[in-house]
C-alpha cells in the first residue's frame, strides 16, 4: 500500500523544475530565497497560493499547470509523440500525427478570427472619434 500523497504540491514542483532541467540553486535565485527554502518547498504537501504563483511564473507554468500536473500523462505525451524505433524518421513523424489536442481546433481559429475582427472594429471606431474631434 503506498503512503504518497497523490497531490504533493513539492513533489510536484521538484519534478516539473527538473524537467526544465533547472537546479534548486537557480530556481532560487530566480525568487529570491536561499536553496534550503526551495528544499524545504518541495519537500512540503501544500504551498502558499502566493508562493505556487511565484514558483510557477519562474518555471514557465500556470499554478494550476502544477497542481494538476502528471507525470504519467507527461511520459504518455512523449512515449505517444516521438516513439521512433526505425532509423528513418517515418515513425517519427507518423507517431507525432498521432496526438490529438483536448480543444476544437476549429473553435479556437474561429474564436481568434472573432477578437482579430473585434480590435479592428475597436481601431475604426478610435480613429473616427479622433477624426471627428479635430
Amino acid at each position: 500500500m503506498s503512503t504518497v500523497a497523490k497531490n504533493h504540491i513539492g513533489r510536484k514542483i521538484s519534478r516539473i523544475r527538473e524537467l526544465r532541467d533547472m537546479k534548486q540553486e537557480a530556481l532560487a535565485a530566480a525568487l529570491g530565497v536561499s536553496q534550503q527554502t526551495i528544499s524545504n518547498i518541495e519537500n512540503s504537501e501544500t504551498v502558499e497560493e502566493e508562493k505556487l504563483q511565484e514558483i510557477a511564473k519562474v518555471l514557465g507554468v500556470t499554478a494550476e499547470g502544477i497542481r494538476n500536473f502528471s507525470e504519467e500523462a507527461v511520459f504518455n505525451i512523449i512515449s505517444n509523440t516521438y516513439h521512433n524505433t526505425s532509423s528513418d524518421n517515418s515513425t517519427l513523424i507518423a507517431s507525432s500525427l498521432n496526438y490529438q489536442p483536448t480543444f476544437n481546433t476549429v473553435d479556437k481559429m474561429i474564436e481568434l478570427y472573432e477578437r482579430l475582427l473585434q480590435a479592428e472594429k475597436d481601431k475604426v471606431a478610435y480613429l473616427e472619434r479622433l477624426t471627428k474631434e479635430k
